[in-house]
């Protein structure tokens, strides 16, 4: 991918616990009592998460870097803890994406939503493919689907043949967006 006028950064998540590998630790962002959307959320992990995650967009607005020329977003587990930075945290952001993504039914996400005005959410990109035997497609259509209904403007892609990867496709698709919703700041001016 080329974004000459972005600034990207790829953060890792941390090693920890993890309750789905029977408390073996691994690379996740957060931990959950399973890999389903029926559960309830874990917010101890959840939010001290997204505290770490505000202080590193934090210092990017503190070089510089307004709240509404970043983008957030993630594969898997990483696409719902951006949707949780997002619109629980940072509502000022220009966007949000998630590839291969969830929320709970009864996550936080969607009772901040609640009180917040169209100005104050961010348009969200979710891309899933139709064969992930991990996070079912019909949980992320499930997620975009209650999003909207809360004033969320949400693209959601169906990525055919694809299991629960990145695909080029999708990543294509990714790039367009980030263009569209961050066009080079030579662009505005013109």
């Amino acid at each position: 991918m080329s974004f000459p006028q972005l600034k990207v950064l790829i953060p890792t998540a941390p090693i920890r616990p993890y309750t789905p590998l029977g408390g073996q630790r691994s690379h996740v962002w957060f931990d959950r009592l399973q890999i389903s959307p029926d559960v309830p959320e874990d917010l101890t992990t959840i939010d001290s998460m997204a505290q770490e995650l505000s202080v590193l967009v934090n210092k990017e607005v503190e070089q510089g870097i307004p709240l509404n020329r970043i983008i957030v977003g993630g594969f898997s587990m990483g696409g719902a803890m951006a949707m949780h930075l997002a619109y629980r945290s940072l509502p000022q952001l220009c966007g949000v994406f998630a590839l291969s993504s969830f929320l709970n039914h009864n996550s936080s996400v969607y009772e901040a939503l609640q009180t917040k005005t169209t100005q104050e959410i961010p348009p969200l990109l979710m891309c899933h493919g139709d064969q992930d035997g991990l996070v079912s497609d019909e949980w992320g259509s499930q997620t975009a689907n209650i999003l909207r209904k809360l004033g969320v403007d949400v693209q959601f892609h169906i990525i055919k043949d694809a299991e629960h990867e990145l695909t080029k496709r999708e990543l294509l698709q990714l790039m367009d967006w980030i263009n569209e919703k961050l066009p080079p700041l030579s662009e505005l001016s013109t």
